[in-house]
């Protein structure tokens, strides 16, 4: 009888920062751009938390990543093809999806819809497999130069249309009746808002894949929502936990065999922990200061 031998699974194997100056700079354009997807993703993401639209953010990531695939499998750019599968998603859900259990059920039809269409592309694409599995766990090394341009160039109109719109989109998803009867147009601004998030989602797809979304999108806003409740410092703490989460996967993904995004979901979900302990921490100190507080009475 042969006995085979499995080979035993090192340190090295997973983590190696020889040669890692000259690793770093070959992937400088997907640090630059996952540091400009963190602070606009972790913005976005803490109106995407008080409208209660998680759910939503991985409907439009799985369209993004059907379009991403089609455009693949056409020979056309991926960033185009997400960007258009991301948005038509986003504008869908929004037309459609004006009452909360009308949009899960839609996300709930478009998900399964865009994952098979997706996933029929890429089987019947015949180039490299790395840049299959790029589009569903996300790859350091396929951000290229002009896609970089379009990258930040996306980011930075959201960026610039989210502050113009700040402040009655804030009051629209904190208080939607009160919006309404002030006279905030509840529809354009859903439908911006919308947008915007099919946005940023099509750029995170090239970032950390279309399973894993909502790392970025959902769970830095989650985390600074746990500890900060101020208008200012929630959206501040969450755009440096998105920062924080993209650009330290990208570094430890230099030194790494595996893909980026385990390392992005695990740093954003560690911080989300942290989040939760000190919060938890805090309400306890809270109450037992308030039991202490009370008079005792006979």
């Amino acid at each position: 009888m042969i006995s085979r031998v499995v080979p035993s699974l090192e340190w090295g194997d997973v983590l190696s920062f020889e040669n890692y100056g000259a690793l770093l700079q070959l992937v400088s354009n997907a640090i630059i751009a996952a540091g400009v997807l963190g602070i606009v993703g972790g913005l976005i993401g803490v109106f995407i938390m008080q409208r209660d639209m998680a759910f939503a953010v991985h409907g439009v990531s799985e369209l993004a990543f059907a379009g991403a695939a089609i455009a693949l499998l056409a020979g056309a750019s991926v960033v185009a093809g997400s960007l258009v599968g991301a948005v038509a998603a986003a504008l869908l859900i929004g037309l459609l999806g004006s009452k909360a259990r009308d949009r899960n059920s839609i996300v709930g039809v478009l998900m399964p819809f865009g994952l098979g269409i997706g996933i029929l592309c890429l089987s019947l694409y015949e180039g490299r497999s790395a840049n299959r599995f790029s589009l569903l766990t996300g790859q350091i090394v396929s951000v290229t130069t002009p896609d970089l341009g379009w990258l930040i160039g996306i980011s930075a109109a959201v960026l610039v249309v989210l502050m113009l719109v700040w402040n009655p989109l804030r009051f629209d998803s904190l208080d939607p009746a009160s919006a309404a009867a002030r006279g905030v147009p509840s529809t354009a601004i859903s439908m911006i808002f919308m947008l915007l998030m099919g946005l940023v989602v099509s750029v995170a797809v090239h970032i950390i894949g279309a399973l894993l979304v909502m790392a970025l999108l959902v769970t830095p806003a989650a985390a600074a929502m746990k500890v900060m409740h101020g208008p200012l410092a929630v959206p501040l703490l969450s755009a440096l936990f998105g920062f924080v989460s993209a650009v330290g996967g990208i570094m430890l993904a230099i030194a790494g065999t595996l893909p980026v995004s385990p390392y992005i979901t695990t740093i954003s979900f560690l911080i989300y922990v942290v989040c939760r302990v000190v919060a938890w921490r805090r309400d306890r100190a809270i109450r037992n200061r308030h039991r202490a507080e009370q008079p005792v009475t006979a």
